[in-house]
């Protein structure tokens, strides 16, 4: 499995955990979740992505619950959290509807519910999880400063954020973002022409790409590119799913791949798509299927 440098002293698998659904699964005992884990482990995937919202705000606790009682995980895997969503579910049950927190004291009681739900000493990164159109960069760059300073948090960086909401942020940070989590696949392939990714390549910033198999639909659905897919799949000894992950990591961003599923079978399998030879002619044969027509 590629490692994909954070900074000098992190490195992340490129292919990731994704565990937003981890709560919702029929099973989330702690047993079940560490043999997810160990699931991911065996194929030198060590990066685990939660979220505080995730799971109605109960995917990090199911998670927390797991590595209470294997805590030697706990030195075998990297933790991605992410704050600032709020909905009526959970802890904040009393608000009124959904809206985004970036203020210091939301940042700051996040961290410490993360860490103590996880049961960990320290997130290696914290992501703000949406673009606050209320942000006060100042207040939110402190605060960043702030957890890392701290030692609760190893890294910082953002989710969903486009180059002006980066810029805006970093600029009143004396830390560096370290990533930015967007969605990204053959469904969903628009960062590759927008400037979303050549802005984070230039600056050789790592890319999280969410939703890599297009919420399910290049592994299900139907058309040009999923035919386009079964083509390279065929050749590989693998399935469409797999493709559609070879096509993002072969891209020279060094994009990792946020991958959720709560079947252990297919946890088992997630590193597949290394197992894809994917050229430059594959990789383009692909696109155009994906963009229903020949590059321009």
């Amino acid at each position: 499995m590629k490692r994909i440098p954070i900074t000098k002293d992190l490195s992340f698998s490129q292919i990731i955990y994704g565990m937003w659904r981890l709560a919702e699964a029929d099973d989330t005992s702690p047993a079940h979740v560490q043999a997810k884990i160990e699931a991911c482990l065996e194929q030198g995937i060590t990066t685990m992505d939660q979220a505080d919202i995730y799971g109605g705000y109960e995917a990090e606790e199911v998670m927390g619950n797991a590595l209470k009682v294997a805590p030697h995980l706990k030195d075998q895997i990297e933790v991605v959290t992410k704050c600032d969503i709020l909905i009526p579910a959970g802890r904040y049950a009393g608000v009124s509807g959904k809206f985004y927190d970036t203020s210091r004291a939301h940042i700051v009681a996040s961290v410490d519910h993360s860490l103590r739900l996880l049961n960990i000493d320290r997130i290696d990164t914290l992501l703000i999880h949406r673009p606050d159109p209320f942000m006060d960069h100042h207040e939110t760059g402190d605060a960043l400063d702030e957890v890392v300073a701290s030692g609760k948090v190893r890294t910082v960086g953002v989710s969903n954020f486009k180059l002006r909401d980066w810029t805006l942020l970093q600029s009143a940070m004396k830390n560096q973002l370290v990533t930015n989590q967007i969605e990204l696949s053959l469904s969903a392939h628009q960062g590759f022409t927008n400037g979303d990714v050549a802005y984070l390549q230039e600056r050789g910033v790592p890319i999280m790409a969410w939703s890599p198999l297009g919420g399910g639909s290049l592994m299900t659905g139907k058309g040009p590119v999923q035919d386009a897919m079964a083509k390279v799949a065929s050749k590989n000894g693998v399935d469409n799913g797999a493709v559609a992950v070879a096509w993002l990591l072969a891209h020279p961003a060094n994009i990792m791949s946020v991958m959720g599923t709560n079947n252990l079978d297919r946890i088992g399998k997630l590193s597949d798509a290394l197992k894809v030879k994917m050229d430059r002619e594959t990789w383009f044969a692909l696109y155009t299927a994906a963009l229903g027509q020949e590059v321009p």
